[in-house]
Order: structure tokens, then C-alpha cells, then sequence
């Protein structure tokens, strides 16, 4: 993996099937099937089930360089022992140009405020512990290790620990933007802003590409497959199914890159190894946070021998289209 950029000079987005993108797109819907082919592709909603084309695709020369908190990977056992002692902390491990992800542990008893953020969608999963979790609109519920949680924009949710143990979580808010609370709140003050009396009359919610919660664990368990958790127009988090495997796919396969975007994964079934273009593979563990640069080749699948998985990929803009850039000369496999 020295230099892939001298391996390969042209790029293309090939027509690939949910299960193999990192990112799938929705089913079209059956009323176009009817009509047949869309004789003007070029004019059809963002995907990834266009005709094939070769381009010339910009990748930075040296690669985007790991910066900040960003790093190939987080263990969470490593998190975990830089916090040994603390009852509650924050780890910042994610700040890209759309995302601020936080691992997060609440001490038995604690609660947080409410909050809000205006436009986009908090969302997360619980590593250990448990947390009651309050949505507005929803029924409060207890989430314990391995649930997830999408919180549409605009409504409020509150966090409150359960039981006699810390609940420890991984929390994604959007990069860049502070949060509004309901008038029952004090707001937390914040350099460089106030807190003042608004009105609004913008609504939430949910629809079938958005849950509140989620059982990733009982998914895992199960022979489910192709179920979304949180797809908007900002923000795509997919629960993505690797199966089990006897050893990894050839070298020469690099995967997929991105233009312009960070992709994440949080492991949060099994073990995860992906191939990072400058790094080699990194092997993670349950709760460990990869991460693929903007620009880097990347391609994710379980560990050999080491069961099924699932990673929650984190990726912008997947409803509009995403470009995903493979090698000229091999189909997209191994993802």
C-alpha cells in the first residue's frame, strides 16, 4: 500500500448492488420500473445504478493527512483506560466538516439537558450500560448495549443514566453547530454567542428510512438484511452487514474513494478490518471508530474467521448521490 496513486491514474462509478456499496441507495420506486430505462440518465435522482463510465477523478497528492482528533482508528479499550477512575468524560474522536462524534460516559444517576439541534440529527449507539432516553414525540426508552438512536432535527431529546452502572455511548451532533434548548432549560453559556427567547413552529419526525431507536444487536443476531436506521438529506448512517470470512479479499482490491468526504464506521457488531490507502488494515474491535480520510481508498469487511459484522457507516449527502470511485480494472467486491 505505498503509493496506490501510482497504481492508478483512472477512477469509475460502477453500477453496484446494495449489498456490496458501503452506501446503498433506496429501491426505485416500481412505477418507473414500468417504464423501462430512463433515456436521459444524466438527468435522473443521484445513485449508484447508472450506466458505466470511465473519468478522471482528483485525488490529493500527498494524501489527506490525519489531523486534530482524526485518527485511523480508536480502540475503545484505549479510550476506556485513558478514562480509568472518571465518572463521567467526554473523548472527542471525530470532527470532520459534517460530523462531531463523542464518546460519551454518564455516572449512575446523572442526567443531561434537553436539547436540540435546528436543522440536522443527533444519532448514536450504546457501548455498554444504559441510558433512558427521552425524544419529544416519543415514548421514553431504556437503551442498553447495542441499541442505536437517530434524533430528528428539531426535536429535543434528554439522556438519563439507568441502574447502578455508567453508560458509556458513542454520540454523533453536527460539526460546527451549537444547540437550542426547550424553555424549560438553562442553557449551557458558549463563547461567542447568547441564548435568547424565539418561537418556532418547525416540526420533526420520522418516516420509513428513520427510526428513533434501533436494535443492533437483535439485527445481528437475526438473518435480517438491507434495514436503514437514519438516511436524510445531510446525513446517511448505514447499518452495514459484513459476513463471515476465511481470510480477506486480494490486495489489489482497494475498495472505494470519495471526493471531498470523511466515510466512518463505529463497530457496533463483531469485528470490522478495513484497508486504508497509507495505512494498511486496521483490525476493529467492538467499539472502535475507523476512519477513512477524504480521498483515501477504503474497503471494509469482517475479520477473517471471526463471524458477521456490522459497521455504522457515516457518510453526507448519500440522498442526493454520492460518488463512489473504483479501480478501472475490477468490479467492486469485498465491501
Amino acid at each position: 500500500m505505498k503509493s496506490l496513486n501510482t497504481w492508478i491514474t483512472l477512477a469509475m462509478a460502477f453500477a453496484a448492488a446494495p449489498a456490496l456499496a458501503q452506501t446503498p441507495a433506496p429501491a426505485a420506486p416500481a412505477a418507473a420500473t414500468a417504464r423501462g430505462p430512463q433515456t436521459n440518465w444524466w438527468s435522473q435522482a443521484g445513485g449508484e445504478n447508472g450506466p458505466e463510465r470511465i473519468v478522471w477523478a482528483a485525488q490529493k497528492t500527498p494524501e489527506t493527512p490525519y489531523t486534530g482528533v482524526n485518527k485511523p482508528i480508536w480502540h475503545i479499550a484505549d479510550i476506556l483506560k485513558s478514562h480509568q477512575g472518571q465518572a463521567r468524560w467526554e473523548e472527542k474522536v471525530v470532527l470532520t466538516r459534517d460530523f462531531d462524534g463523542r464518546y460519551v460516559q454518564m455516572a449512575p444517576g446523572d442526567k443531561a439537558k434537553c436539547m436540540f439541534y435546528a436543522d440536522d440529527r443527533v444519532f448514536g449507539w450504546v457501548y455498554s450500560g444504559a441510558v433512558k432516553m427521552t425524544i419529544d414525540g416519543q415514548e421514553p426508552k431504556v437503551l442498553s448495549k447495542g441499541w442505536a438512536f437517530n434524533v430528528a432535527p428539531r426535536l429535543s431529546y434528554c439522556m438519563e443514566t439507568v441502574g447502578t452502572e455508567p453508560v458509556v455511548y458513542y454520540r454523533n451532533t453536527p460539526a460546527g453547530q451549537v444547540p437550542s434548548y426547550p424553555e424549560s432549560e438553562t442553557p449551557t453559556p458558549i463563547p461567542g454567542y447568547k441564548y435568547i427567547k424565539t418561537k418556532i413552529t418547525s416540526t420533526g419526525g420520522y418516516d420509513s428510512f428513520n427510526v428513533p431507536f434501533f436494535n443492533v444487536t437483535e439485527y445481528g443476531d437475526s438473518k435480517r438484511t438491507g434495514e436503514r436506521f437514519l438516511y436524510d438529506g445531510h446525513t446517511s448512517s448505514n447499518l452495514n452487514i459484513g459476513m463471515n470470512l476465511t481470510e480477506l479479499p486480494p490486495a489489489t482490491n482497494w475498495g472505494h474513494w470519495h471526493a471531498n468526504m470523511v466515510e466512518l464506521w463505529v463497530n457496533v457488531y463483531g469485528n470490522v478490518c478495513a484497508l486504508i490507502s497509507g495505512v494498511g488494515v486496521v483490525h476493529g474491535e467492538l467499539g472502535d471508530v475507523i476512519n477513512a480520510n477524504e480521498e483515501r481508498w477504503h474497503r471494509a469487511t469482517s475479520c477473517p474467521n471471526t463471524g458477521k459484522s456490522i459497521r455504522m457507516a457515516m457518510t453526507p449527502r448519500s440522498k442526493e448521490g454520492q460518488v463512489h470511485y473504483y479501480q478501472v480494472d475490477q468490479r467492486p467486491a469485498g465491501q
